[in-house]
């Protein structure tokens, strides 16, 4: 689980690799910007992923997120320019509606975890 968590953080910390080569010209900063993103990731990892398995539709949210932004991708590849400003703002739109949405939405009830009974007794064994 360790392992999987760390090469998680190595994956996911890659665009932040590349926007700090982005947008520094010394080694030093971003190796510092590397290695916060890394700490953040570990930080964050496991109540975000408690967060999303409890809320099954923000991975929903977070799935199609990715398909917008890979088409805005081939698109871009097909040069079919797409303003960023509506696509910053359908998503920001569909995180609003998905907060209404956990905000009203019942919260299921907690599991109850009963003790199996005890056989009955037979007749004249004490309970």
């Amino acid at each position: 689980m360790i392992v999987q968590i760390g090469l998680l953080d190595i994956v996911f910390s890659l665009d932040s690799v590349i926007t700090a080569v982005g947008m520094a010209d010394d080694i030093p900063v971003m190796i510092i910007a590397i290695m916060i993103a890394i700490g953040v990731m570990l930080l964050a990892s496991g109540p975000l992923s408690r967060f999303v398995e409890d809320h099954p539709t923000v991975k929903m949210l977070a799935l199609s997120f990715l398909l917008l932004i890979g088409m805005s991708l081939v698109a871009e590849g097909f040069e079919v320019h797409i303003p960023k400003g509506y696509i910053y703002f359908a998503m920001g739109f569909s995180v609003f509606v998905e907060l209404l949405n956990l905000r009203l939405r019942p919260r299921p009830a907690q599991p109850v975890h009963l003790r199996p009974r005890a056989p009955a007794p037979e007749d004249g064994e004490p309970r």
